[in-house]
């Protein structure tokens, strides 16, 4: 089972303002955020979803208007335009791993199974959490380990991982778990959910990939088009939001004379959007989730 989208009615009313225009699902997973974008579409309306994972594809829609390309998001605007499409109407990005990744165990993202280390979005790609665990400079580990999982003690961590790697070889999730042992029972799941999220994160060049189709959506969002992102950590809402406030993910724009910049964007709403308590009460995923929603200049 794929996982109940969040926000799903909020997110698609913000989308979708015109019933004839193209739209994008840029993480299609079990498709209930493409279904009632269609739900919205006229007969003249179209629908491209994107998904990189092969099991997305079972989920395909049987409908005239919707076309599912099996690519990571970061090649939008090279694979929109091989359908010979250059701009639309709204682009939506539900962002992270989907309850289905989470509970498929031989993929390797759950904390809660023992599996080999995979944490591959696209199984058909080369690197993986093994490859990165077993084989990554420990300047390396670290880095992701601090900067992805926003772990404090970071190069500790991974002395120990280089350490323990010497001796033999870390190749499942178990494997991986048992080296921090001594982490009390209290922190430990809030502590490997941490180590799991940088080692994926890192993986899939999760924060790489949406920063290129954040500025590509700009390029091929068409004026007053709407960008909808749901994000459920810190690191993708941070990005989201300064992408959205000024075209940029670090630095400051050229100003006037008058100290103003061009605004990419627009925003709906000044604050991120979150969901309600009845939501939250009825989906565990939605605890984390905010949506920001930016409508082109």
């Amino acid at each position: 089972m794929y996982h109940n989208p969040v926000l799903l009615k909020k997110s698609v009313d913000d989308l979708v303002t015109n019933p004839d225009g193209i739209y994008v699902d840029v993480t299609f997973g079990g498709g209930g955020h493409s279904r009632e974008i269609l739900k919205r579409l006229s007969e003249k309306g179209k629908l491209y979803s994107f998904d990189q994972d092969l099991d997305a594809l079972k989920n395909t829609i049987e409908d005239t208007r919707f076309t599912l390309i099996n690519q990571n998001f970061r090649f939008l605007e090279n694979s929109l335009m091989a359908y010979g499409v250059n701009q639309v109407d709204g682009i939506l990005a539900d962002l992270g791993v989907s309850s289905h990744q989470f509970d498929a165990a031989e993929r390797g993202f759950s904390t809660r199974s023992n599996a080999p280390l995979d944490m591959r979005m696209n199984v058909m790609q080369h690197l993986d959490a093994k490859k990165i665990v077993n084989e990554y400079e420990e300047e390396q580990l670290a880095h992701i380990l601090y900067y992805y999982g926003e772990l404090r003690e970071s190069r500790k961590l991974a002395r120990e991982i280089v350490h323990h790697r010497k001796l033999k070889p870390i190749e499942t999730t178990e494997d991986l778990k048992k080296l921090f042992s001594y982490i009390p029972q209290f922190k430990q799941n809030k502590f490997f959910a941490q180590v799991f999220q940088a080692i994926r994160i890192e993986v899939n060049q999760e924060l790489e990939v949406l920063k290129e189709m954040l500025l590509q959506s700009y390029n091929i969002l068409k004026p007053s088009g709407r960008l909808v992102v749901i994000s459920y950590h810190s690191l993708e809402d941070r990005l989201v939001k300064r992408f959205l406030k000024n075209g940029m993910f670090e630095g400051e724009p050229a100003r006037d004379i008058y100290g103003n910049y061009p605004k990419a964007f627009n925003l709906l709403q000044s604050k991120a959007i979150i969901p309600d308590d009845a939501e939250i009460a009825e989906n565990s995923r939605a605890r984390s989730a905010k949506m920001r929603v930016g409508i082109k200049n």
